[in-house]
C-alpha cells in the first residue's frame, strides 16, 4: 500500500493525534478518525458550530497491524458497526470503511434494537452520497499519520 492524505476535522487544529474515550460509541469504536473525502472532513469540523479545522496527515500504511477494511456496506459490516456502538471493543489496530452517518446510524440502531429487520435495514439504508472513515485504535496505529497540516474548514483547499 502506497501513502495517502488523511483528513482528520475538528474545533481545533490536531497535530499530534489521539485515541478520546467519549460518552458515546463510534462506528468502529473508540478511535481517532479521519477520512479521504475532504468535505465529509468539513462536516466534521463545523458540526458543533462555530470555527472548524481541516487536519490533513499522511498516512503509511504499516503491513504488520491488524488491519480490517470493509470496501463497502455487508452483513460483516453492520454486525461489526452493531458491535462496536453496543460497546465491544475489538483487536484491530485499523478499521476502514463506510460510515454510519446520522441518518445510517438512526437505522444501525433500528436493528439492534430489533425494530429493523436486517431486510428491513438495506432497504432503508441506501446511500444518497459516498462516505469513507479509517480509525486508528491503537498507539502504533497512529505512529502511521504524520501532520501535514491544518486549516480553517471555512477556506478552499
Amino acid at each position: 500500500m502506497e501513502k495517502i492524505v488523511v483528513d482528520h476535522g475538528s474545533s481545533q487544529i490536531v497535530e499530534t493525534p489521539v485515541i478520546r474515550i467519549t460518552k458515546y460509541n463510534k462506528d468502529f469504536y473508540f478511535g481517532f478518525y479521519c477520512t479521504v473525502i475532504k468535505e465529509q472532513a468539513r462536516r466534521w469540523a463545523t458540526r458543533f458550530g462555530g470555527e472548524g479545522y481541516i487536519n490533513s496527515y499522511e498516512y503509511d500504511p504499516n503491513q504488520e497491524l491488524k488491519i480490517l477494511i470493509f470496501e463497502e456496506m455487508t452483513e460483516e459490516w453492520l454486525d461489526f458497526i452493531a458491535a462496536c456502538r453496543g460497546g465491544q471493543a475489538h483487536s484491530y489496530d485499523i478499521v476502514e470503511g463506510p460510515m454510519a452517518d446520522d441518518t445510517i446510524y438512526n437505522y444501525v440502531q433500528g436493528f439492534i434494537d430489533g425494530k429493523y429487520s436486517r431486510e428491513a435495514f438495506w432497504e432503508l439504508a441506501k446511500f444518497k452520497y459516498p462516505t469513507h472513515q479509517i480509525s486508528f485504535h491503537t498507539a502504533r496505529a497512529l505512529t502511521t499519520l504524520r501532520f501535514l497540516k491544518g486549516v480553517s474548514a471555512n477556506e478552499k483547499q
